[in-house]
Order: structure tokens, then C-alpha cells, then sequence
């Protein structure tokens, strides 16, 4: 393996590394050659060591076009090669710098025949591999069936490629809902790869795909970008999935002169198909390397980092390190027991609206929470209050469109005469579209009683529907129950169980997440024992948040996010809500056995916050038929008492 000698020429830096850097970060930034692993704790410096790097590399004689820069987004790349541009005083344009995908496109557009590909391939974004997907699903299978929809056939086939798993494995372990049509899911996937190379397109999973099967097969390509990128850095590597991996261990063959920068105690993203094992790994594979370790922590107090130091330490699976604090010590983490999830939400409410006036501003407080269902009760509190707020784990609660559906049932059963409703349910039939829906509701909008004339409707649906409007004809007849006129709660749960869910399995790729958020409804909705007050109620929440959006806040909105959406930022205080076993960690997580990975995701969660940080676990809960004790979190109850702060709240 040819080695390169760097840090030859210290008289001519520009850039005072030592008096810039602190003792882990300098050594890390001064590796010379040879293969280095930076494990980069939460709040150390990561992006720091990493433009360092570059800068130093740079300025060590090291051509721009001969370092590689991986990153997971381009923006993350543009910045960190502007900063090291700002730091040696010139300019590095020929750097390789951004995704494993942009990197891909560009090494794949000189050598698209090795890949079985034409001059002037395509790339197919998500929508337009979603639309191949259907048009696939049109032609194997001409009437209709119980299969899952493009976006989801998308999704497990990229799960396969970027685990490198078998696709037929990919479907019973991650989507075992469509278990039993593995064959049928496997002949539509081969279908859809003929057509892409017949019409010349690839979709991001192919570039990098092709990028490995091209180093694979040409070792002399292979040898040439080896050559060529002789120093790769590659940031985030605990996200890298399989493929990846391979990638970068191919590329590097040639040097070793690899540094991959990451944090074993955030890998937090396998249900994206991300391997821990990449960087648990990287000693064994590269026994020679040099492990870095950043633990001088510039985010948060002592206090805050001794409960996160104590929370991965239970993890077994992991590079031992401790975080140390540079701030001055402030108060314990707080634990708050509440009766349930709307005590809970009103605490928080209250918290903040003190907080804010003592002076903190809202945009430095920050809600997280393992599932974005759990975000329910606190928007509505918030709303109530007058508290603005944004959402970073997706939609507004009402605002989501599996929300939607499930409430356009319950609409057209308390006002027949709901035309959008009417059009939105309809469509949830698979063979029911925009013309179908118009002609069914011209029929329902004429009669006085559009639930009667519903039965007459069914010679309007096309035959491949038939038998899907079937059931939605049996769901409409047994929501028009009396009983469910004075249960919102029982109504909406037989809606989602008597075809909706099936629906949300064969359309979405995360149908078990949109499930949660209904049956967090189904909860919320046991307060109301009138159909229509609920719906009326939630219509004018919906005002409501409509007027509040309007109204500029001079000191920004608190974060609602799940975890996963908040990582990398930071704020100054921090209520992690939900802390109960089965909620955090998730009751999926329990049964599949990926508990140290829901304690990273806690782990991820404590060190978010700089100065305050409050942890709430409601004691029951309730669904609609029954009434129940909630534990808190497990990975609370092993956490020694002196970690926290015990809150009592009487009366909120």
C-alpha cells in the first residue's frame, strides 16, 4: 500500500492549528497518512476537525483535486469547503466535494457503458421512480390486487439495494404486512430494472449501485480514482449503509488513506438501511488505523452531560468514551412524572410560558419526542395558549393527509352533503380517480339522502374496483351505527381497522407511523361523546392555527421535532416528552430487540439542550376501550437517582 508523507512544510502554514484546535481536535486534524477513525462525541467539533482537515491537507501540498470529500448533504460539502478556503487564503475549486450520490453521477456520466448504460442517462427522482413502479404494477397485474403502491415498492427495492439484501428478506423483516406476496413484489421489481435500462434512466439507488459494480469490474478504473483521490474523508460515517461502505473501502484500496468522522453513539437511522457495523467495525477492517476520540463537549453543562454520559454507558455495543463539559455548571436535568398525556402537555405549556417571561426567547426552546404522533396534545395546548410553535417531524397534526381521510369518514356521516369529503373517500379505492368520484357524487349531490343513494352507486365504479368499493360500501353501513354518533373514539377506531389500514400498508412506506398518529386520535377523541362537537371542535382548531400561522412571533416559535429530525441542532432548553416504555423506547423497537439504538436516540435527545433539560413520562393512558398504567421509560429506571432532579407538579 503506497503511503504519502504530509506536514512537511509547517514554515509555510498559514493557519495556527494548535492555538486554533484543542489537544484531541489538533491531533486528529494533524494525522499523516494511513487510515484514521474520528469519534466525534455530540457537541465537540466534528464539522471543525473535518474543515481542519481539508485546510490542512491544502496547505500541506495536497492538490484540491486530490482529496475526496463525502458528505450527506452537498450544502454540508459547499460549507466546509468555503470555510477552508477562508482559512488557507485561497481558492480549492477542484475538490471533490458532496453526496455519495453527486460523486456517483459524476464518475458514472465518464464511464456509463461499464455500467450497461447510454450516453445521457436520466435519474429518475423519488416521484418519477414511484410512477415507473405503477406503471409496472399496471402491466403485470391488469385487474386489481392487494399489492403495495409504487411509493412503497420504491422504498423496499432501495432498502434492498443500499443493505445489500435479498429483496424477498427485505419484505418479510421490514414489511411483513405483504409477506405473502414476495413473488409477486419480486417479478414487478425485475420488470421495473429492465425498464429502466430500456429507457436509459437510473434512480438514486443505481448510481451507487453502479459506482461499486464499476470499481469492481475495472480494477484498472478502479486503480485510476484510487490514484486520483488520494486523501478521502468521509463525514457522518455512522449513517453510511452497506453500500456504501464498500464504496468507500474500494476507492481507498489503493492508500488507505481514509478518515472517516463520525459518532458511533448517534447512529440513529437503520430504518433508512444505515449499518452501525460500518463504523463499529472500522478497527477490524482497518487494523492499522488511528482512533481519534473528541470529548470536550462545547454544547451543554456538566450536569446534562453526566446523565448523557450515563445513558449510552449502558449501551455494550459501542467505542467507550465520556463527554467533558467547557461550560459552567447549571441545574440538574429535571424528572417529571405526569397523570397523562394532557397534564403532560399542559406542564410543558406552562414551563415555556414562563420561561418566556423571564426572558427566554421561544425559538430556544425545543419539544422533542420519539414519534410524531406524541406531538398531539401539545400542539393543541399550544394553540390554546397562544404559544407559537413549528413542526420539524412533518405536517400539523389535522393537517396530515392520512388525518384527513379518517376525518372525511366521520364528516360525511354527520353532513351527507359534504361534497369534498365525499371525494376524498371515494378516492381511497384503488381504480377510483378524479372522474369516477365526479360522476358517483353528481348522483349522491342530487338526492336528499346521499347515505341511502350510495348502494345505487356501485354500477358507476369500474370493474377492477369492484370489489374494493364493496368494502368501502360495508365501512360507510356500519360507521352510520348509532352508537358511533356519541363515540368519535370507537368510530374512528373501526374505520382505520376495517379497510383504512390496509390502505396505509399498500400506500405509504411509512403506514406504522401514520397508524400511530390515528390511534393517538382514537385517544384524544375519548374526551368527546358527541361525533359532530368533535368534528367542530377540530374545524376550529384548524382556524385557529390558521390565524396563528399569520401572526409573526418577534421572538420565533418553540420546535416541536422527533428526535431524529433534531439532530445537529441544539437549544437552550429542551423537554423530551413520552418517556415511557413502549413509547420511548418504541413498542417496535422492544419487539424486534433494537434497544441500544433507541438509547442512542435518548442519548441523541439529552444532548440537545445546553442548559435546561426536562424529562416527562405521563403515568396512564387510555384508548377507547380501556384505561391503563404506563412504566416509565426503562432507560429512566436505570439511570442512578442522583442523575435528576425530581419535579412534583401539583397542580398545572
Amino acid at each position: 500500500m503506497k503511503k504519502y508523507s504530509i506536514h512537511r512544510q509547517a514554515a509555510s502554514f498559514r493557519v495556527d492549528y494548535e492555538k486554533d484546535l484543542n489537544p484531541e481536535q489538533y491531533t486528529a486534524v494533524l494525522h499523516d497518512t494511513g487510515p484514521a477513525l474520528v469519534l466525534a462525541g455530540a457537541g465537540t467539533g466534528k464539522t471543525r476537525v473535518v474543515t481542519y482537515r481539508v485546510a490542512r491537507l491544502a496547505e500541506s501540498g495536497v492538490l484540491p483535486e486530490n482529496i475526496l470529500l463525502l458528505t450527506f448533504t452537498n450544502k454540508a460539502a459547499r460549507e466546509m469547503m468555503r470555510r477552508a478556503e477562508q482559512l488557507i487564503g485561497r481558492n480549492i475549486a477542484g475538490l471533490y466535494g458532496g453526496t455519495f450520490h453527486h460523486i456517483a453521477n459524476l464518475l458514472l456520466r465518464q464511464h456509463y457503458r461499464l455500467a450497461g448504460y447510454r450516453q445521457g442517462f436520466s435519474i429518475l427522482d423519488r416521484e418519477d421512480a414511484r410512477e415507473l413502479f405503477e406503471a409496472c404494477i399496471a402491466e403485470v397485474y391488469k385487474k386489481d390486487s392487494v399489492l403495495p403502491r409504487g411509493a412503497v415498492l420504491a422504498e423496499i427495492n432501495s432498502l434492498a439495494k443500499n443493505t445489500e439484501e435479498d429483496l424477498s428478506g427485505v419484505v418479510t423483516l421490514r414489511f411483513p404486512h405483504f409477506a405473502d406476496a414476495v413473488d409477486a413484489i419480486c417479478r414487478i421489481a425485475a420488470l421495473y430494472e429492465k425498464k429502466k435500462i430500456d429507457l436509459n434512466l437510473m434512480d438514486f439507488d443505481d448510481l451507487l449501485v453502479q459506482w461499486k459494480r464499476v470499481f469492481e469490474e475495472n480494477e484498472n478504473i478502479r486503480e485510476y480514482y484510487s490514484l486520483k483521490f488520494k486523501y478521502i474523508l468521509v463525514d457522518e460515517y455512522q449513517d453510511t449503509n452497506r453500500l456504501q461502505a464498500d464504496i468507500i473501502d474500494l476507492t481507498a484500496r489503493g492508500h488507505g488513506n481514509l478518515m472517516a468522522v463520525g459518532d458511533d453513539a448517534q447512529s440513529i437511522y437503520s430504518f433508512r438501511g444505515a449499518d452501525f457495523e460500518n463504523i463499529l467495525r472500522f478497527p477490524k477492517r482497518y487494523p492499522e488505523a488511528g482512533v481519534y476520540k473528541l470529548t470536550t463537549n462545547y454544547r451543554s453543562t456538566p450536569e446534562i452531560l453526566t446523565l448523557a454520559n450515563r445513558i449510552i454507558g449502558h449501551n455494550k455495543n459501542q467505542f467507550t468514551k465520556e463527554l467533558h463539559a467547557v461550560r459552567q455548571s447549571g441545574d440538574r436535568p429535571g424528572l417529571v412524572g405526569l397523570r397523562d398525556v394532557f397534564e403532560e402537555a399542559e406542564y410543558v405549556a406552562s414551563m415555556v410560558t414562563d420561561m418566556n417571561s423571564d426572558g427566554k426567547a421561544f425559538d430556544e426552546i425545543s419539544v422533542l419526542y420519539r414519534s410524531h404522533y406524541q406531538s398531539m396534545q401539545v400542539q393543541m395546548e399550544f394553540q390554546r395558549r397562544g404559544i407559537p410553535f413549528e413542526i420539524r417531524s412533518g405536517l400539523k397534526f389535522f393537517e396530515q393527509a392520512h388525518i384527513k381521510d379518517i376525518l372525511s369518514f366521520l364528516r360525511i356521516i354527520v353532513n351527507p352533503h359534504d361534497e369534498i369529503s365525499w371525494k376524498r373517500i371515494l378516492k381511497l379505492t384503488r381504480g377510483v380517480g378524479n372522474i369516477t368520484a365526479a360522476r358517483i357524487w353528481e348522483v349522491l349531490g342530487k338526492s336528499d339522502a346521499p347515505l341511502d343513494a350510495l348502494a345505487g352507486v356501485s354500477r358507476l365504479v369500474p370493474r377492477k374496483a369492484s370489489e374494493g368499493f364493496n368494502r368501502f360500501l360495508e365501512l360507510i353501513g356500519s360507521l352510520r351505527d348509532e352508537r358511533y354518533l356519541s363515540s368519535p373514539s370507537a368510530a374512528i377506531d373501526y374505520a382505520l381497522h376495517h379497510g383504512y389500514e390496509d390502505h396505509l400498508y399498500t400506500t405509504y412506506p411509512n403506514a406504522e407511523m401514520r397508524i400511530e398518529d390515528i390511534e393517538q386520535m382514537t385517544r384524544f377523541a375519548l374526551r368527546y361523546d358527541s361525533l359532530e362537537t368533535f368534528l367542530s371542535d377540530l374545524a376550529l382548531q384548524g382556524v385557529a392555527e390558521a390565524e396563528a400561522e399569520a401572526a409573526e412571533s418577534p421572538e420565533g416559535r418553540v420546535v416541536l421535532s422527533t428526535v431524529h429530525q433534531a439532530k445537529g441542532l441544539e437549544w437552550g432548553t429542551v423537554f423530551i416528552i413520552g418517556m415511557n416504555d413502549g413509547r420511548f423506547p418504541s413498542a417496535k423497537s422492544l419487539r424486534t430487540d433494537d434497544e441500544e439504538e433507541e438509547r442512542r436516540l435518548f442519548y441523541v435527545a439529552a444532548t440537545r439542550a445546553k442548559e435546561e433539560l426536562f424529562l416527562c413520562y405521563p403515568v396512564s393512558a387510555e384508548d377507547w376501550h380501556s384505561l391503563g398504567l404506563l412504566r416509565p421509560s426503562r432507560f429512566l429506571r436505570e439511570l442512578p437517582p442522583d442523575s435528576f432532579e425530581e419535579i412534583t407538579v401539583e397542580d398545572v
